[in-house]
Order: structure tokens, then C-alpha cells, then sequence
């Protein structure tokens, strides 16, 4: 109920799913306090599947399911929370009142959930299954052929009726891109559905819980007692959470009896869903359930890989393409006449259908792209667009609504300025999404109406999908967008070379002109571009994550601070501190790097010229130069000749068989032209054997000597110190008594970064013995259970010695120590490291 009104299609999306109130019947919940010790919540079948002799509500939990499952639940707990991603515990095979049963729990919203099923006879070869399944898997090259590979693979691991893997597209709607099924059964590959079809918190559910299993359809909800005298229980994270109606009754429309779907998430976002259907009710195992998630988040990684890997060689072909353009431009004398005879190639750089070029007052189609007589609204659009910017849109009609004919044939563009004055494009059209439709099967197969609208059924929701689509294009990504912002920028060049080569001064400088004015805005397109490729890498092997996140941060604030810098007002600044920030998002290993010169302030023109250069200069050193290589060297130095012109000099060495390049492309021309040509400065760019070597001279109008108060390097002042707290643990030498090794190292490591020493870890009492006397520690922290014995023993020895400590125990309030021992902090498992330091202060 969702405002005490049915859910149906109005309000499917507002529809509470994480907060169901019930269960699916194969299996029983409790819902415990967040520290796994007084059931909270219970299914209504629970006392039934638990062979309880009454509601276990309100009851301790080691009371329902007995003191040894608790203890073991507690620890696979613990186990499972000390990963950076927390886990669901799993325990196969566990005995619950004379009843072998599997078990999961997991924590969230401040409530232990832990849910039972029937045990599974064999789980070692269902999980050997899935070993085999990835290991096919992993010798799939393509992406296409891993998810044909996937669907095959798991219909035989599983023996689903269909498997089926949908891919959602950016705007939401999906299509079935793969399928393995019975011969009985018709085909619903190349099918496409709305993105209605999956509500929002659907999908932020699949997001959540990568995999969802549905044994029977028509099941009879199980509800959660006691609900009303406690806030409702999120079932986010529960494989046995009930099934919203709308979405039942869509299976059975579709004849199916029984579901199962996992996740395929990249990048953290939801990529798309294996979906098995099965014509008859089907329970999967706790141990099929395991295997099942496990073959999903591996095939997730995997397409992963693949699709970097393609994306990688996309990027690949087009750099030659551009390169290829490069050079007939640099052997022709007419600009035009390449880019018309380069069509072809160029068509080939982004997926579309049609491609179009309108350079000096002509046009010039290829494919299905709109004749002379059509074009001209669309000229009027790209004349209107931003200087300089790539344009794209998948829904024409919506910015020229009174362009019927043309809308008629392309119904989305992608625009590509090639200049500014004249105004040049390049055009890349698609057409309508419903037109590239590939339809896997019948499409005048019916369906059932169900009481809740014949809209649930795959057809009904394929002709939704055609109607949200129409006059729309498949939309264009960001590969797409990357490689007509690279195209622009190289055929930028080649206007340049050839303006250069035919036009005389003042037209030159003109050019020119425009063209720097174009860099400076591709610069700052860059700078986001060179963020997001930092942010994308992932933190070297060992690296914590507070340096990663560090490192990080001084990266993004040096190219920033550039960036600033570049585009100053009259006050200009330090050259030494253009260096650095040039320098700093590359300078991983300072000792490479050298930097010597007094104190220089530019002028903003000087200082926004050398920013430029020396951007190019340190670019090009971490792409091909000293910084590129381990046994590259790299120093800059500088100093005020007699006249008082600032001579600087950029020397890399290192660079094993440097050879220079054959023609002169934009960066070396802005190293050698800028200078000169905008501050009346000498550049000289030596390609020596070992490494390049510049030398610019920036004459006296432009520098300074900087005072000694800018000169001296600004230091933050130390923020104050902290308070001591009362009981502080700092230095405190402390041992653990712990038989689980992930749990014990997990708790090394936090007592370590509050700043205490960890002697060692004894797993039983002998090695705790011989740890105490060969070297006895300020404090303890002490498991009770240790696999066949206990810790008093050791609590003994330790009280005798005068030393503190705590107990640590998963048996929660049933835990009851010696009378010796009634006076000690007990830690209930699994722990906060914050309970365990509190325990010790008390202690």
C-alpha cells in the first residue's frame, strides 16, 4: 500500500519496495538490534522454519538460534564488515534447533538482518561450477562475445528456461542484446523496452543488492511481524524481500513462473541486467544464489576491461586518421580539397549514418545526410552555436520545430566547427532510433492481458519504448563527443599551416590570432579533461586511500593554480611559481626534477605567454621526453643578464635515441613563435641526441626582481594542538587475543592509527601465555571463545599482573564471566573500533 491507496501504474514509482512489511516464503527472517543480540523483527513463518515454541520477538538472539550459531554468525559478521565494501556473513550447512539450514545477515540501518533457507546439500560443486563459468568467461575477447559467452554460460550453470542480458541505454530504456533460451520458447533478442518499465528505485535497489531472485511468481506474501511498534525494516539489502505486485504481474503476463536477475554495474553505475526467466516455480539455493553473484560481479569487471580496451584502439584509429589528415594537409596547398577527400575516413571516426561538410560556401554529403536544398536551417543552427564548441543533440526537431523535411530524414546532429570567420562544419546525422530497430523476434506475438493493463506485456512496453523514441536519435556518447573535440582541434592546425604557408603578414597575424584565441579556449577544456583522467586513475598498488585522496587534491590545485595564473590581470606573477604549478601534476619523483633561479616577477603578458610555452613543454616531457622516461632528468633554470633580460633555460636529458620531428607541428611553432612574436623575445628549440633542450631571453620591459616579501615562500601556520583526552591510549602497548586472523588484523591496524602499539597476536591461550612473559604488554584485549577453550585462563594471568583489558565476545547478553572477571569491559562482537577504545579507557 503506498498512502494507504493499491499500487498500480500511477504510482508504481512512488512504491515503497525497500519497505515491503513481507517476505518471499522459501525462507524466514529476524531482524535484530545493531548489535546482533535481542530479535526486533520476525517473518511469520519463522517460529515454524526455526522450530521455535514461540515468537522469537523480544527474545535474545542466542536464545532462538542457540548460543554456538550466534557465536559463528558473529564472527562471519565481523569477517565480512572489515573489507572496505561490507559483505553479507554466509554460513552453509548450520544446525538451528536439530534443522541444517544456510544463512545470511547482513547490517544496515542500525538493524542486523539475518535470513535462513534450507540448507544446500552439496555447495562445493555448485561453487566449482562457477569457477569454470568464469574461467570461460575471461577467454572471451570482444565484448559482444563475452555476452553471448555469459548468457549461454549461465543458462547451463543454472538451467533457466531464458537468460536473457538487457543493456539500458542513457536515457534509461533497454534492449536485449544477448539471450540463451529453450527451442520451445520464442526469441526477445533486439527487443527494446521504456525506461518506465524498471522505476527509479528499482534501479537504485539493482544498484544496491546486485542480485534478485523470485522463486515463484505467484507466491503468498510472508508478512514481518511485529511492524507497528517499530519504524518499518529496510529491506534493501534482503534476497528474500517480497516482490512488488506490478512487477509479479508482469512475469506471469509473459507466461513466466520463477526470476532471477543480477546487476552489471560499471563505474558504479548500472550498466545493464542478466534476467533468467523460468516457466515453472524454481527456488535457488543459498549456494546457486552465491555462485550466481559471483559469475555477475566477475562478467561485470570483465566487460569492463573489454570496453576500456576497445575504447583504447578507437582512440587509436582516430589519432591516425587525424595524423594521416595531418600530413596531406602539410603536402596540399588547398585545405578544402583534403577535408572533401578525407570524408570517408572521417565518417568512419563516429557511429553515424550520415556525414556532411560545409567548408568555403559549399556543401558536400556522404550517406544519409541531407541534399543543398534541405540544409540550409541547419546552417543557420551551427551559425549559432558558441564559437568554438562541438554541438550535439538526438532530438532535432526540438531547435528547428519548423524544418519538417529535414527533421523528416535526420532526427539527431552532431555539429563540428572547423573556423571562425568564415564559419566551416562538419556534420555527423542519425536518424530516427525506431528506424535501426533489430527486432529478434516476433512481432505480431500476443500476450495475456493481466487486471493491471495490458501495458504489461513485452509488446505493449515495445511500442511504448517506439513512442518515447520517436523523432529521436540514439543519443551520442562521450567517446563521440572526445573525438569530434580532437577532430576540431587538428583541423584547427591544418587552417593554421596553410594560412601560414599562403597568406601574407597581416592576414597571418590575423589567423593566428584566432587561433591562439581558440587554444586558450581549448586550454581550459583541457584542464577539466586532465582532472577527470586523474580522478579515473586508481591508486598504485599499496597506496592508502587518504594518500591517494591527498595526492590527488595537490594535483587538481596545481593545475588549477596554472590555469589562474594564465589568465591574471596586470599584476602578473612569479616565475618560479608558474614552474612549479606547471610542473607539480607530473613531478611525482621530485629528485628528477631541478629548478634554480632568483626570485623574477613577469608582467601578465610575459607571464600568461610562458604559461603557455611551458605547458607545452611539460606536456610534451610526459609524453614523449625526460619525464616520460626512468632515467629522464629534467632542469629549468634561469637569471637576469647585464641588460636585464631574463634568460631561461629548459634542458631534459636522458631521453635515449631522441629524434626530431619531421614537420613542425602547433606546440613546437607556439614554443618557438610566442615568445618572439608577442613579448619581441629570442626562442631557440635544440633537439640534441639525449633530450631537448629551449632557451628563451624575455626582454627587461617584462621582468623584475621580486621583492623580498614575495620572494619568501608563504608558510600556513600549524593548526593548534589538540586536547589530551583524560585517559589518553597513546603509546600504550597492547595484545590481542583473537583466533580469527581477518578480525585481528583488522583491529591491529585501527588500534594502530589511534596511536597504539600492538605487541602481538596470540590465536590460543599458549601463545598468549609465552607472549605475556616474554614480554608483557600495558593492555589486552581478550576473545573469549578461542576455537576448543577459552580466554580466562589468560584474563587470569593478565589480572594478576596488574594489567588492564576487555573481554571481546560474540554471545552478546548471554555472556556471563567469572566473578572475578564481573568488573571488566566486555565488547560485544562485531565492534566499532570506537567500543573497543572506550572499553580499554575504562579499563
Amino acid at each position: 500500500m503506498l498512502a494507504g491507496q493499491p499500487i498500480d501504474l500511477t504510482n508504481c514509482d512512488r512504491e515503497p519496495i525497500h519497505i515491503p512489511g513481507s517476505i518471499q516464503p522459501h525462507g524466514c527472517l529476524l531482524a535484530c538490534d545493531h548489535a546482533m543480540r535481542q530479535v526486533l523483527h520476525h517473518s511469520a513463518n519463522a517460529a515454524a522454519m526455526l522450530k521455535l515454541d514461540g515468537a522469537p520477538v523480544g527474545r535474545f538472539l542466542a536464545e532462538v538460534i542457540g548460543g554456538e550459531a550466534s557465536h559463528a554468525l558473529g564472527n562471519a559478521l565481523s569477517v565480512a564488515l572489515t573489507g572496505t565494501v561490507p559483505q553479507p556473513a554466509t554460513l552453509f550447512g548450520v544446525e538451528i534447533n536439530g534443522r541444517m539450514l544456510d544463512v545470511t545477515a547482513h547490517r544496515f540501518d542500525e538493524r542486523t538482518i539475518i535470513e535462513f533457507e534450507p540448507a544446500t546439500p552439496l555447495p562445493g560443486p555448485v561453487l566449482g561450477m562457477a569457477r569454470t563459468v568464469i574461467g570461460r568467461l575471461r577467454a572471451a575477447e570482444t565484448p559482444e562475445r563475452l555476452i553471448q559467452q555469459a548468457a549461454l554460460l549461465l543458462q547451463a550453470q543454472l538451467g533457466y528456461d531464458r537468460v536473457m542480458v538487457y543493456e539500458l541505454g542513457p536515457d534509461g530504456a533497454g534492449k536485449v542484446v544477448a539471450e540463451a533460451k529453450r527451442d520451445c520458447h520464442e526469441s526477445f533478442r533486439g527487443q527494446y523496452f521504456p525506461a518506465s518499465d524498471i522505476p527509479r528505485q528499482a534501479r537504485a535497489l539493482y544498484l544496491r543488492n546486485p542480485i534478485r531472485v523470485i522463486g515463484d511468481v505467484s507466491f503468498a506474501p510472508v508478512p514481518i511481524l511485529p511492524g507497528a511498534q517499530d519504524r518499518p525494516l529496510d529491506l534493501s539489502y534482503a534476497h528474500l524481500r517480497s516482490v512488488s505486485p506490478i512487477h509479479c504481474e508482469y512475469l506471469r503476463n509473459m507466461g513466466v513462473a520463477a526470476s532471477m536477475s543480477v546487476s552489471i554495474i560499471l563505474d558504479g553505475a548500472l550498466w545493464g541486467l542478466i534476467a533468467c526467466h523460468h516457466y515453472a516455480p524454481r527456488v535457488l539455493s543459498m549456494a546457486e544464489r552465491a555462485a550466481a553473484e559471483m559469475v555477475g560481479e566477475f562478467f561485470s569487471m570483465q566487460l569492463d576491461t573489454l570496453r576500456r580496451r576497445r575504447a583504447r584502439n578507437a582512440e587509436i584509429v582516430a589519432r591516425r586518421a587525424l595524423d594521416d589528415l595531418m600530413v596531406d594537409a602539410s603536402r596540399s596547398d588547398d585545405a578544402a580539397d583534403t577535408l572533401r577527400s578525407r570524408l570517408p575516413q572521417l565518417a568512419e571516426l563516429i557511429a553515424a549514418e550520415g556525414v556532411g561538410l560545409w567548408f568555403d560556401g559549399e556543401w558536400t554529403p556522404l550517406g544519409n545526410a541531407p541534399g543543398r536544398d534541405l540544409v540550409g536551417p541547419l546552417l543557420r543552427l551551427a551559425q549559432d552555436s558558441p564559437d568554438g564548441q562541438v554541438f550535439h543533440t538526438d532530438r532535432l526537431m526540438d531547435h528547428l520545430p519548423d524544418a519538417s523535411a529535414l527533421t523528416a530524414q535526420i532526427a539527431g546532429v552532431l555539429i563540428v566547427p572547423l573556423s571562425q570567420r568564415p564559419r566551416d562544419f562538419l556534420f555527423y546525422f542519425r536518424p530516427e532510433a525506431v528506424r535501426t530497430l533489430d527486432w529478434g523476434g516476433d512481432p505480431n506475438k500476443t500476450y495475456e492481458t493481466g487486471p493491471l493493463g495490458d501495458r504489461l506485456t513485452p509488446r505493449k512496453s515495445f511500442a511504448i519504448w517506439k513512442e518515447t523514441v520517436r523523432d529521436r536519435s540514439h543519443p551520442w556518447s562521450e567517446a563521440d563527443l572526445s573525438f569530434a573535440e580532437a577532430l576540431r582541434i587538428s583541423v584547427v592546425e591544418v587552417l593554421l599551416f596553410n594560412s601560414e604557408v599562403l597568406a601574407d603578414e597581416r592576414t597571418r597575424a590575423a589567423v593566428r590570432q584566432r587561433v591562439l584565441n581558440q587554444e586558450l579556449n581549448h586550454r581550459v577544456k583541457n584542464i577539466l579533461a586532465i582532472i577527470r583522467s586523474l580522478v579515473s586513475q586508481r591508486p598504485t598498488q599499496g597506496e592508502t586511500l587518504d594518500s591517494y585522496v591527498e595526492t590527488l587534491r595537490g594535483r587538481i590545485q596545481a593545475l588549477a593554480y596554472a590555469h589562474d595564473q594564465a589568465g591574471r590581470d596586470d599584476s602578473g606573477g612569479l616565475l618560479r611559481t608558474l614552474v612549479q604549478a606547471e610542473l607539480a601534476p607530473y613531478s611525482g619523483d621530485l629528485s628528477r626534477i631541478g629548478v634554480e633561479g632568483t626570485e623574477i616577477a613577469l608582467d601578465a603578458r610575459a607571464f600568461s605567454v610562458m604559461a603557455l610555452v611551458l605547458h607545452e613543454l611539460a606536456t610534451n616531457a610526459v609524453k614523449y621526453g625526460a619525464l616520460a622516461q626512468a632515467s629522464g632528468r629534467l632542469s629549468i633554470t634561469w637569471h637576469l643578464d647585464d641588460a636585464g633580460n631574463c634568460r631561461i633555460v629548459w634542458r631534459e636529458t636522458g631521453v635515449p635515441d631522441l629524434v626530431a620531428p619531421q614537420r613542425t607541428g602547433f606546440g613546437s611553432s607556439l614554443v618557438n613563435e610566442a615568445v618572439p612574436y608577442d613579448l619581441g623575445g629570442e626562442s631557440g628549440l635544440d633537439w640534441r641526441p639525449d633530450g631537448v633542450e629551449a632557451r628563451f631571453t624575455l626582454p627587461a620591459r617584462f621582468v623584475r626582481l621580486a621583492p623580498a616579501a614575495a620572494a619568501a615562500p608563504r608558510t600556513e601556520e600549524p593548526p593548534p594542538p589538540e586536547p589530551t583526552p583524560a585517559h589518553a591510549l597513546d603509546g600504550r602497548r597492547v595484545m590481542l587475543v583473537e583466533d580469527q586472523i581477518l578480525i585481528a588484523m583488522s583491529l591491529e591496524a585501527d588500534l594502530t592509527d589511534y596511536g597504539l602499539v600492538v605487541t602481538g597476536i596470540a590465536p590460543d591461550s599458549a601463545t598468549a601465555f609465552e607472549m605475556i612473559r616474554r614480554d608483557p604488554p600495558e593492555l589486552a584485549v581478550l576473545d573469549v571463545n578461542l576455537r576448543n577453550e577459552d580466554s580466562f585462563g589468560v584474563a587470569a594471568a593478565l589480572q594478576d599482573l596488574g594489567v588492564p583489558f576487555v573481554f571481546a565476545t560474540g554471545y552478546g547478553g548471554d555472556f556471563e564471566p567469572p566473578p572475578r572477571f564481573e568488573a571488566v569491559p566486555v565488547v560485544d562482537k562485531p565492534y566499532h573500533i570506537s567500543d573497543v577504545l572506550s572499553g580499554l579507557r575504562q579499563a
